[in-house]
């Protein structure tokens, strides 16, 4: 197991680089960077974030594509003290103008690909300065590109560094009703879910994980880029999922471990012709699934077309830092996202918060480390969301005698019919 002394990710990086300097942190198509190479540039771009005036506590946002930069932006952002906002980077120009003006950005990290979305977000934000990524056509005087602050010389004043309890970064969470709310994630909340997902999935630095989700998301920022960091493993970085034979080639040829994916990716792998040698000769020993509820027959054709691999199904939100609940190698049940991590307690409850009979149906309320701090400038949703130390779902579920989850469906879904509860769930497996 990883020693979990650390306090903040420049410790956990600086522990990487001393545990397998030398090693692969990241596969980015032909390039390899090593742990002491990406530590080497973490150490100049947070020189260079201070020399521009980036402050400890200050946000600095991510409007940032999958790439190795993102990586060294995060890190470098961390190492000073400042607190990253990494954006969904699918969103639109009045989205990301409400998310930076909610956190206060003063500086953004972006990928040129994203220029046009971003056009004129300076007058509508306090955003200084943005760093760009790639080639930024007609980029405003003020803006550097990303290559200055991996070439600067200057050394970093890391006098001042990160506790446990202060904040690692905001994770703005989808919003479906309203603004998206901002959740605020401790180092603390971090660690105590990257320990909870090591000891039940055995990471060791001989791992290497495949990395083609978008990296802003809360789940593939924990679980397949801080994850990977946190025990100095390899991460194999795709830049995106299309074309889909192009991340299976990834996964043969670099060797991969650990493959994380959505329900659409292995619903999609179990219907797809699979060239046998993948099916024989990929080292993937864990699949797992998270986002959204995977379908039974979607487990059971996965399994029928690779028998030796492990499909393991968990459940998690941004809220919870994101990991609440998963599989295990060892053991799972069909149609079930697992048991509660280490370090979590979980349980069912009605309207009163009066934790309900196993195997009926309540919302889950999760207690532990991981919990969120609570939501940015919003004091009354933090209040209705986390009472007396838990945290509410909004999920309905069942929780068996194994302590094994069900989730039946979102509370906000139900659909009540002549006074008979109808969850959309069923309704959908029943049509799958």
């Amino acid at each position: 197991m990883n020693q979990t002394h650390n306090t903040n990710f420049y410790e956990m990086l600086s522990a990487a680089c001393r545990k397998n300097g030398k090693g692969t942190a990241v596969f980015n198509d032909k390039e390899k960077t090593t742990y002491h190479t990406l530590k080497h540039e973490v150490d100049a771009v947070a020189a260079y974030l201070q020399n521009m005036g980036v402050k400890f506590g200050d946000k600095v946002a991510l409007a940032v594509s999958n790439s190795p930069e993102f990586i060294s932006a995060y890190f470098a952002v961390s190492a000073i003290g400042a607190v990253a906002v990494p954006m969904n980077t699918f969103l639109k120009n009045n989205e990301y103008a409400y998310i930076l003006n909610d956190c206060k950005a003063r500086f953004m990290f972006a990928s040129a690909g994203l220029q046009k979305e971003l056009k004129g977000l300076k007058k509508q934000t306090r955003v200084e300065k943005i760093i760009w990524i790639g080639e930024a056509k007609a980029a405003d005087e003020a803006d550097v590109r990303f290559e200055e602050a991996r070439r600067f010389s200057g050394t970093p004043d890391l006098s001042r560094q990160p506790k446990i309890n202060d904040l690692a970064h905001i994770i703005y969470t989808s919003g479906t009703t309203g603004h998206p709310k901002g959740a605020l994630i401790s180092y603390g909340n971090l660690f105590s879910n990257l320990e909870g997902i090591e000891r039940i999935f055995k990471i060791t630095k001989r791992d290497r994980f495949v990395v083609f989700l978008p990296m802003f998301h809360s789940f593939t920022l924990t679980a397949m880029v801080l994850l990977p960091i946190y025990m100095a493993c390899s991460i194999i970085l795709v830049k995106s999922v299309f074309p889909f034979s192009n991340v299976l080639k990834q996964v043969l040829f670099k060797r991969a471990t650990v493959f994380l994916g959505v329900p659409a990716i292995y619903t999609a792998m179990s219907k797809a012709k699979i060239p046998w040698y993948f099916r024989w000769f990929n080292r993937v020993r864990l699949f797992i699934s998270g986002g959204a509820p995977l379908a039974g027959q979607t487990i059971d054709d996965f399994k029928a077309k690779f028998p030796r691999a492990k499909l393991l199904e968990g459940y998690g939100l941004s809220e919870c830092s994101p990991v609440v609940a998963v599989n295990t190698p060892e053991r799972q049940k069909t149609a079930s996202v697992g048991v509660a991590l280490p370090g979590l307690t979980v349980k069912a409850v009605d309207d009163e918060l009066i934790e309900v009979p196993r195997g009926e149906v309540g919302e889950l309320i999760i207690k532990g480390g991981s919990v969120m701090q609570g939501y940015l400038n919003m004091p009354d949703a933090t209040d209705e969301t986390i009472v007396n130390g838990w945290l509410k779902t909004g999920d309905f579920v069942t929780i068996d005698e194994d302590g094994f989850i069900f989730i039946v469906d979102r509370k906000k879904d139900l659909i009540i019919s002549k006074g008979q509860n109808v969850y959309p769930r069923e309704i959908e497996e029943a049509i799958y």
